[in-house]
């Protein structure tokens, strides 16, 4: 009986530092919203473009949410999320692989994901042809920056 029990304790003992190995082995944020950097004074926003990397879009899961503008987050509106740019800008988005472009306003924060530099709204990414891939590289230029 002593045998058994000494068994099972270990048995348990592995299991849960298996587990304790994966959780600690799992992906987190590599920043919080709050530990966004804001860009330095002589950050130039008038450069052509401002910006150029990979957009993805953010829909359903969020409609009706607060964004970070404290406005409701609606999907189908022309907006999107920066993590630099002030809220209230208005820029430019060109889809590079089909020269379609789109006026959004940055009313959000994001994205999140590493290597993406823009997250639009549905509507915005259903004008730049987007929606079916989830991403495009894009070409980012601020026509006015916002006073957050």
């Amino acid at each position: 009986m002593n045998r058994e029990l000494s068994q099972r304790l270990v048995i348990f003992i592995i299991g849960f530092g298996v587990m304790v190995g994966i959780w600690g082995c799992s992906s987190a944020p590599k920043f919080r919203r709050e530990e966004i950097q804001r860009p330095a004074e002589q950050w130039d926003y008038k450069s052509k473009p401002y910006q150029t990397g990979l957009a993805s879009f953010y829909s359903t899961e969020f409609h009706g949410r607060s964004t970070s503008s404290g406005e409701t987050f609606d999907m189908f509106d022309l907006t999107a999320a920066h993590n630099i740019l002030p809220l209230g800008s208005i820029v430019k988005i060109t889809n590079l692989e089909n020269h379609k472009s789109v006026v959004v306003r940055i009313n959000d924060r994001g994205p999140f994901v590493e290597g993406r530099i823009i997250d639009l709204s549905y509507g915005a990414a259903r004008v730049l042809r987007m929606v079916g891939v989830g991403t495009a590289q894009v070409r980012i230029d601020v026509i006015k920056l916002g006073e957050e």
